[in-house]
């Protein structure tokens, strides 16, 4: 698909636990090569919208269209083979694996290809090449032979993204990327989510909102499962009902 067609079309989902609706009658549309923000307080419903979007949660009402295809009843493995990846807030690192093995065993699950650890990269040259550039990417090529329990957590939070990039998926979604993480740490992860290949479509949950402004192009609010704006950072930012509800309260950190 060319830049600016339609990556991603959520319209009308909902989804309900029991008496509550954690998301209700929400509608995305992301285009090709875009930056996205998806931000709002706790519990407003971000994260299991993604869950809806990645298949993880089956949704109640409304359908989700990726790349032109529905997913709505598609599972995990379809939509990810359609070019869906994701990060998530807990990490799913392999921590007795080193960063080089775990970028491997990503980019070999990317190609539907059986991996085995210490052969695999040896024996194809143009994964290790792949492994170097998305290193390289994430600022981790001076760290490939490390294992990741060595790591910061600012640095599993890169190699985190570069799985996902290692995957070569066509829309990357990051759940919360800079939790937890230092000033200084969270300089690194912004200036990684900058280099990432313009081509991809990016949507971002994330509650730091000076790197919410510096890299969304388009910003949708949620609060209480429902969506309550959507526009440029300069229209979210001047948005009252956004101001009261969001960012100038103290709902910026999880």
């Amino acid at each position: 698909m060319q830049q600016g067609d339609i990556a991603l079309d959520v319209v009308g989902v909902s989804k309900s636990f029991g008496g509550v609706h954690a998301v209700s009658d929400a509608s995305l549309q992301v285009r090709c090569g875009e930056r996205h923000a998806l931000i709002g307080p706790n519990g407003a419903g971000k994260t299991t919208l993604f869950n809806l979007i990645a298949g993880e949660l089956p949704v109640d009402t409304g359908s989700i269209t990726l790349f032109g295809k529905d997913i709505t009843r598609l599972p995990v493995e379809q939509r990810a083979r359609l070019g869906l990846g994701r990060t998530y807030q807990i990490s799913q690192l392999f921590n007795g694996l080193t960063v080089a093995d775990n970028l491997a065993l990503a980019a070999t699950r990317g190609r539907h290809r059986a991996f085995r650890i210490f052969s695999s990269r040896s024996a194809d040259p143009q994964l290790q090449v792949e492994v170097e550039q998305v290193a390289e990417t994430v600022r981790l090529a001076g760290r490939l032979g490390h294992a990741v329990s060595e790591l910061s957590h600012g640095e599993q939070r890169q190699l985190e993204i570069g799985m996902v990039l290692a995957m070569g998926p066509e829309l990357i979604m990051l759940d919360e990327p800079a939790a937890g993480l230092s000033p200084a740490e969270r300089v690194t992860l912004l200036e990684v989510i900058e280099a990432l290949p313009k081509g991809r479509t990016l949507i971002l949950i994330e509650h730091d909102m000076e790197l919410v402004l510096r890299v969304a192009e388009r910003i949708t609010v949620l609060n209480r499962g429902h969506q309550i704006a959507e526009g440029s950072p300069a229209e979210i930012r001047a948005n009252e009902t956004v101001q009261d509800i969001y960012l100038g309260s103290a709902a910026h950190h999880d």
